[in-house]
């Protein structure tokens, strides 16, 4: 399994975004159904929500793919 790290741009993404973001779909459609087939884990446990919103800490599993989310990298004014 390969695994990837992705870094937020803001607290947190929505799930179909993120697998679209990674490429590990080509639309947000495919993720949607990718998700609604039960085929994605998030933290160990099937995610059946679409649009779950996924933050930093938390692992996302997917196509013999784990990505590892992490937090914004915060940028002083």
């Amino acid at each position: 399994m390969q695994t990837r790290q992705f870094r937020l741009r803001d607290d947190s993404i929505e799930l179909h975004s993120l697998l679209k973001v990674e490429g590990l779909c080509s639309s947000g459609g495919e993720a949607k159904a990718l998700i609604a087939a039960g085929e994605v884990l998030v933290d160990g446990a099937r995610e059946l929500r679409k649009s779950c919103r996924i933050r930093a800490g938390q692992r996302v599993r997917a196509r013999e793919v784990e990505i590892e989310v992490l937090a914004a990298i915060a940028v002083e004014e």
